[in-house]
């Protein structure tokens, strides 16, 4: 059988400043697409893979995403008050409460149409050698894309710096290296480029759509997306 993480953490802490008008007095996780919220979206694609556990971390407007969550079964919440800590440092104060197994992340400002991405995630992670997996796919494959390249994959499935392919908010994670990170407010970034040096880092290409929910315009992609 696939692996299967037990746990997923979703990143809803952020401003969402690139939302404009839209975050002003409602945090992003909580903007709708397709008449769900974005954070339902990650919570139905964690649940729908079988996953027990999902822990959220939230920072700005957090009330109004602890209301929306309160008394949901496998739910947890943490709370970053003071500061946000990036997806490295929520992920890293997150870790006691994960279990010891690799973990699933999840960005909650994009949608995906088809597979299950955790579902991908599981089917490809081979751990005796990967400390981290990646969900990738290749830029001209998604429409209306304006950012930049992230990696490539080489031909053993190891990903480095400055290819065709963009991440796609999912990955597949051993604590380990991000746990022994020495600072408190760091982003996987760090963590990824200690993994690529060493050979431990991999991406694995979706074969379904994605479409990033960072901005207005977005919403009006994923929706169209979803419609097909």
């Amino acid at each position: 059988m696939p692996f299967k993480p037990n746990t997923v953490m979703i990143f809803a802490a952020g401003f969402g400043t690139r939302m404009g008008q839209l975050t002003k007095s409602r945090p992003k996780p909580l903007i709708h697409v397709a008449g769900t919220p974005l954070l339902d979206h990650a919570l139905d694609t964690a649940f729908s893979a079988g996953i027990e556990t999902v822990l959220v971390n939230t920072h700005y407007l957090a009330d109004q995403i602890a209301l929306h969550l309160a008394g949901r079964d496998g739910v947890l919440v943490q709370h970053e008050a003071d500061q946000i800590l990036e997806t490295g440092g929520g992920l890293k104060r997150a870790a006691p409460r994960l279990g010891p197994g690799p973990v699933a992340t999840l960005n909650c400002d994009a949608v995906w149409h088809g597979t299950n991405p955790l579902d991908v995630l599981s089917g490809a992670w081979q751990p005796e050698r990967m400390k981290a997996l990646l969900l990738l796919k290749h830029r001209d494959l998604i429409p209306g894309y304006g950012g930049k390249n992230d990696f490539g994959i080489d031909g053993d499935g190891r990903i480095y710096r400055g290819g065709p392919y963009i991440y796609l908010g999912a990955q597949i994670m051993v604590l380990q290296p991000v746990i022994a990170h020495s600072e408190t407010v760091f982003s996987f970034n760090v963590i990824w480029d200690q993994l690529i040096e060493s050979g431990q880092a991999f991406g694995v290409s979706y074969p379904g759509n994605w479409c990033d929910v960072g901005s207005p315009e977005g919403i009006l992609r994923a929706e169209e997306m979803l419609r097909v």
